[in-house]
């Protein structure tokens, strides 16, 4: 392994296990404050909704750009001299 990588991972262990008392000493409070069943269920909720809105968002803009390059396509095929069609 080079030498940066071994220091890089070595500092970010030393990191881990320091930080890590320091993330238990709220008694697993965190940020958000107590973590219920409700608090869980809707974070997964939120989640769940962000995938399908990320997926039908990415789908909607790969179609829209697919239609975009058949349209290209299209009117470079029209707009070529059929002499020169064939390569060689």
């Amino acid at each position: 392994m080079p030498t940066k990588t071994l220091a890089a991972a070595a500092t970010a262990l030393v990191f881990l296990c320091v930080s890590a008392p320091v993330a238990a000493a709220t008694d697993g409070h965190g940020i958000y404050g107590d973590t219920t069943d409700k608090v869980v269920t809707l974070a997964g909720f939120c989640i769940m909704g962000f995938f399908v809105v990320f997926v039908c968002t990415m789908s909607a803009i790969y179609g829209h750009l697919e239609k975009r390059k058949d349209a290209r396509k299209a009117s470079q095929a029209t707009l070529s001299d059929g002499r020169w069609r064939g390569g060689w």
